[in-house]
């Protein structure tokens, strides 16, 4: 048993450093730089290191758990803890948010406070991916979107206000719904409120009572997947955001949809949700398919990446809906891939906006020849996420296509039919893609304009794409890596809830 409260740390450090930043003198914009950038590195260390020597990857089991009374008055208790489902997300959490940090380098209005909100959503997110306790779990996600909001409708662009007011409202409806599962789940059965994780992944409802909790959480998540129709929020948000925002967003927040459907609605309501998987999987499907030819008609680029986002995030919803360890594995490991590629395509997008002031795809074009270095990260991801053999998307979409016809669940046309049309979504990816990278970098547009100002990426810029493309081909090359974290953890999952 570990005494040391390494997890409290961990959620508590980041806020806590960054209130600090108020105190710092108002002239400072590169110390709160710095400051900022130690915090994160120095979190990043921490994490790291309780993961490697405290952490067995052979022990399904929680671990590093702490479990205090926090509010005597209604058995309110602080429990973290992590199992293998949550220790890829939360060290994901760490690398884009020091990497975003860095990204934000060049916001200078109201350093302080931007900086504060940072990193304050950098304690919500660590805290919602190692709460034990579902009250906790609530909190922790609404924690989230306040920063969310500010850093949407101060730093944003010119429709900030009209993106981040749709964003608070969808996200903020979803949570109504979250809140009234917690609820109900906590209240049934018993006049004490049961709201331990351990305690309720072992509970039975009632059939039509578990379909109705199901739902409730369903619509929560699928607002913050998004999975459509819930979805139209997240174009709008990456359209206006500014691009060290929108590197959390991807990268991160819409991680947490994906994992609340895991740890929620896989774990405590398995009965449910083998009702609900087949339906998961043709959503599934119709999102890869509709969000890549809606992405194919964006004029706005960061548009179109969100849309791509929203496409590649029906893999996840697909595998979580298999009901196999490849599918589930393979979403998992989509979860880590994603939010790497994604983060890094709107950096870049970030970047190459801040250098020609353009937005929309039909402006832009021959860039390759004044920024030749953003241009190289540029095609090297853009083919990581078209799914290029050798980088993780690959290895991920594949798992989860095995995920899906080894399903013993489902009959072999209905899978013939659903790969099919995955693999159609998997052909649009290409399309959108390339012809994104073909608009901007190719042709003659911008050799008309004075090139004299466009200076190429610099060394920051080129540590930022480069420490995100090596994970990328570094999972692609060795996926076991991230796999050995969550395999023995989706192996009990499964066993224990479906397979029994």
């Amino acid at each position: 048993m570990n005494y040391f409260p390494w997890l409290t740390i961990i959620v508590v450090l980041p806020i806590s450093a960054g209130s600090l930043i108020l105190f710092l003198p108002h002239r400072g914009n590169k110390l709160i730089k710095w400051y900022t950038m130690c915090i994160c590195i120095f979190e990043l260390l921490l994490t790291t290191y309780a993961f490697c020597y405290h952490f067995r990857l052979d022990d399904p089991l929680i671990q590093l758990a702490e479990d205090y009374k926090w509010i005597n008055f209604f058995d309110f208790y602080w429990r973290l803890g992590i199992d293998g489902l949550s220790i890829g997300p939360i060290l994901l959490t760490g690398f884009i948010t020091t990497l975003a940090t860095l990204a934000a380098w060049p916001v200078t209005r109201d350093s302080r406070l931007f900086h504060f909100l940072m990193l304050a959503m950098y304690s919500g997110q660590i805290g919602s991916f190692s709460s034990r306790d579902l009250l906790l779990f609530f909190i922790m996600w609404e924690f989230e979107l306040i920063p969310v909001y500010l850093l949407l409708s101060m730093w944003g662009g010119k429709k900030r206000l009209y993106s981040a007011t749709k964003f608070i409202l969808y996200t903020a409806g979803g949570s109504i719904f979250l809140l009234i599962g917690v609820l109900g789940i906590g209240l049934y059965g018993s006049n004490e409120p049961t709201l331990n994780f351990e305690t309720l992944a072992n509970q039975s409802y009632p059939v039509a009572l578990e379909i109705i909790f199901y739902i409730g959480f369903l619509i929560a998540f699928a607002v913050k997947s998004p999975i459509i129709p819930l979805h139209t929020w997240l174009p709008d948000t990456h359209g206006e955001a500014h691009y060290s925002t929108c590197m959390l967003l991807a990268g991160i927040l819409l991680k947490m949809g994906a994992y609340g459907l895991v740890r929620i609605n896989m774990e405590l309501l398995p009965h449910a949700h083998s009702i609900f998987s087949p339906w998961l999987i043709i959503v599934g499907t119709m999102q890869i398919i509709y969000a890549a030819s809606t992405s194919l008609g964006q004029r706005n680029l960061k548009k179109r990446i969100a849309y791509s986002s929203v496409s590649h995030m029906g893999f996840i919803i697909i595998g979580i809906g298999s009901i196999t360890d490849m599918g589930l594995n393979g979403a998992i490991l989509q979860i880590i891939s994603h939010g790497f590629i994604g983060a890094a395509l709107f950096f870049l997008a970030g970047t190459s906006y801040d250098r020609m002031r353009l937005v929309y795809l039909d402006e832009m074009g021959g860039m390759a020849i004044s920024i030749p270095k953003i241009f190289t990260m540029f095609s090297i991801l853009s083919m990581a996420s078209l799914a290029l053999p050798g980088m993780s998307g690959f290895v991920a979409e594949l798992i989860v296509f095995f995920g899906i016809i080894t399903s013993q669940k489902y009959f072999l046309m209905p899978k013939i039919l659903i790969t099919f049309v995955m693999a159609i979504g998997m052909i649009l990816t290409p399309i959108y893609s390339l012809s994104m990278s073909r608009q901007m970098f190719y042709g003659y547009k911008l050799f008309n304009a004075p090139s004299s100002y466009f200076f190429d990426s610099g060394p920051r810029e080129l540590f930022v794409s480069i420490s995100i493309f090596l994970p990328v081909i570094g999972i692609g090359i060795y996926p076991d890596f991230v796999l050995s974290l969550s395999g023995e953890k989706v192996e009990t999952i499964l066993y224990n809830f479906f397979y029994r």
